[in-house]
């Protein structure tokens, strides 16, 4: 009996040893399975209209100022980096709806901006200058009151000329999908000027110089950042220190040296 009793006890003792294991591992197995996975790839949102920041080129291939330093950021990040148009238009929509991780193609930063985007530290400086055809007899913003103005849609320009006392003496703000269609209405004279973003204005303005103008004025100054989701703190710290080390060891002012012909990093 007394031996009976010993190998029950026995095995009572081995069922509950193999219990606790089963359900460690198993709290194991979980655990591993909801802890956080490290993200491998991170998805810029741009315009693809929006030389020399992002554009495609002759090759329908993505290129620019903005694409080469996200693929730098990325590279010390030790991710993949993937570009997906977008509707600019909607881009606040599409970073919140993670449908992209950041928003890298010249986006200003402003305050109303910042109420719903995280942005890193500026990297470049803009200003929103306005463009008239070569013939035009517009020399002074001023001289655009009963004029159609055409901007893009969605951008800082729109803001910029409607803050300005001249934009208020417009006839008509006309806004476009993108600059290169505002620009072929410049140029068939459907519009008396567009206000564009400097870095893009100026691109287009020198590859005619015979049709197009800048003004010496502008509708004021302002600086570009990477826009990330507010909660995605650890993002910006990591493309912040990115970037700020890609302006220590020069890489950066190289990328601006290629598309802009001397170093305009901020």
């Amino acid at each position: 009996m007394k031996k009976l009793t010993t190998l029950v006890a026995a095995a009572l003792t081995t069922s509950l040893l193999l219990g606790a294991c089963g359900k460690k591992e198993e709290t194991q197995a979980t655990a591993e399975a909801s802890a956080p996975v490290a993200a491998t790839k991170i998805v810029v949102g741009l315009d693809d209209h929006f030389p020399p920041m992002g554009f495609r080129d002759e090759k329908n291939e993505l290129v620019g100022f903005d694409i080469d330093m996200a693929k730098e950021a990325a590279k010390r990040l030790g991710m993949e980096v993937e570009f997906k148009p977008i509707d600019w238009s909607a881009k606040e929509a599409e970073l919140n709806g993670k449908r992209i991780d950041v928003l890298w193609n010249g986006l200003t930063i402003t305050e109303e901006r910042r109420a719903n985007i995280g942005f890193t530290a500026p990297y470049l400086e803009n200003h929103q200058i306005v463009i008239v055809a070569a013939n035009s007899p517009i020399k002074t913003k001023a001289e655009l009151a009963g004029k159609i103005v055409g901007v893009q849609e969605g951008s800082s320009a729109v803001d910029a000329v409607n803050k300005d006392p001249a934009g208020k003496t417009l006839k008509e703000l006309k806004q476009f999908g993108d600059n290169v269609t505002a620009l072929m209405d410049l140029s068939a004279g459907r519009l008396d000027a567009i206000v564009v973003d400097e870095v893009v204005g100026r691109y287009y303005a020198a590859k005619k110089p015979a049709d197009y103008v800048v003004l010496a004025d502008n509708f004021g100054t302002e600086e570009y950042g990477v826009g990330v989701r507010k909660d995605d703190s650890e993002l910006l710290g990591k493309l912040d220190k990115a970037m700020a080390d890609m302006k220590a060891d020069g890489s950066a002012a190289k990328i601006s040296e290629q598309w802009f012909g001397k170093n305009i990093v901020k």
